[in-house]
């Protein structure tokens, strides 16, 4: 029976150094579970190979900045004690400053990070603690301490509310008076859009009681129509509301008389006597408050009539020039009407006790009627087709957006009484 002998010489001592260098070429690491984890690095030198531990260090303390509902966290770059860099964090947060339940961070935190920032997205509000915790490879370091309290406030503000005029106008065109309300201490911007004209936009602070104003605004450039208003607010936390709206239309076309003629209605053509009226026609509806001021929009009709005190009073001067009064209207605005023709020579009021006058309006037809009541008629009777009255307005009637119908003399169509 042969026997093997086990070689001693300097030849196999050679090759135990290299199957051990084989062995232990590469990087073998082992998770402590303790304050950081311990990788083991082998050498790969010829000749008696020692291992090496090396260590990833504790995750540096995060700081935080906060823009409504996002957090972004940065943090200093981790490295292990032997200096090698680490391949990544992972972020999270705590609704307290110690112990409680890990969070994982959303938005670009999400998993593993590789850069030393990233957002936290769609955070509650609420107060939050936040951390980071280097990785190597499949390894991992000591979370780090928590930030410091971050607060967030994810809750938008309410739409703010608009006051703004109904009518654009040739009064203020170009001094638009607009303010609102708003979440106190809040950014407003305000934009202001129309047909013909690039939009508008004004910014804002609502004060400590909500209240805002912004900057009369010129808004000549815009077509006439419709001017859409919409605002949002901004709170401290960087939350923006919805928008809210208001609308006003603009109309700078001042009104115009467009009709002036004589009506018979009494008992004889071309004499002025009871039931013969007057109609004023207009381009469009005046505000019926200018013309007597117990008048309200949007009444279609508006009428003044009766007896007594508060009838209405025709007057028909020795010049042919016909006026109305009532008490009806604490300010009435009518202006006068020449007749065109020489129908009395004295002056004359048709105003008895039990047959007042009648004033009527209607924005439907755009008409101002006066009708004569009681009284005597005039002495004489006009034969002529061809009699043109002209029309007179009194200063401040408008039209219902504000315009001034302006104060000359119109002529009217021919007729007579």
């Amino acid at each position: 029976m042969s026997k093997h002998r086990r070689s001693t010489g300097p030849g196999a001592t050679f090759g135990l150094w290299n199957r051990i260098a084989v062995i232990v070429a590469g990087i073998l690491l082992v998770s402590w579970g303790g304050p950081a984890a311990t990788a083991f690095w082998g050498s790969i030198s010829g000749g008696p190979g020692a291992a090496k531990a090396d260590t990833v260090a504790q995750g540096s303390k995060p700081v935080t900045t906060v823009s409504g509902g996002n957090v972004t966290v940065t943090w200093a770059a981790s490295t292990t004690a032997a200096g090698r860099s680490v391949t990544g964090y992972s972020i999270a947060r705590y609704a307290t400053a110690t112990a409680g339940s890990r969070i994982a961070a959303a938005g670009t935190c999400t998993g593993t990070v590789a850069a030393l920032i990233c957002a936290d997205s769609n955070v509650p509000t609420g107060t939050w603690y936040y951390t980071v915790t280097p990785l190597l490879s499949a390894w991992q370091g000591a979370e780090s301490t928590r930030s410091a309290a971050t607060a967030v406030d994810a809750t938008a503000p309410g739409a703010p509310v608009i006051t703004a005029p109904v009518y654009v106008y040739s009064g203020n065109v170009n001094n638009v008076p607009v303010s609102g309300t708003a979440e106190p201490g809040s950014t407003v911007v305000l934009t202001v859009t129309g047909a013909g004209a690039q939009p508008l936009t004004e910014t804002m602070t609502a004060n400590g009681s909500g209240n805002w104003t912004a900057p009369l605004l010129n808004m000549s450039a815009f077509n006439e129509g419709n001017i859409n208003y919409s605002a949002r607010a901004t709170d401290a936390a960087g939350n923006t509301s919805p928008a809210g709206t208001a609308d006003s239309t603009k109309d700078v076309t001042a009104p115009t008389v467009t009709g002036v003629r004589l009506n018979n209605g009494g008992a004889t053509a071309g004499k002025v006597e009871a039931g013969d009226y007057v109609t004023l026609t207009f381009s469009e509806p005046l505000k019926a408050s200018t013309i007597c001021s117990t008048w309200t929009s949007p009444a279609s009709t508006q009428t003044v009539s009766g007896n007594g005190n508060n009838r209405v009073v025709v007057n028909v001067s020795a010049n042919n020039a016909l006026s109305v009064t009532t008490n009806s209207c604490p300010v009435l605005r009518v202006g006068s009407v020449a007749l065109g023709g020489d129908y009395t020579s004295s002056n004359l009021s048709f105003n008895t006790a039990n047959s007042g006058g009648i004033l009527h309006w209607s924005s439907t037809s755009q008409t101002l009627t006066v009708t004569l009541g009681g009284g005597s008629a005039g002495g004489a009777t006009l034969t002529s087709t061809t009699i043109f009255p002209t029309y007179t307005p009194a200063s401040d009637l408008t039209d219902v957006a504000g315009n001034q119908l302006g104060t000359s003399s119109v002529p009217g169509a021919p007729s007579r009484f």
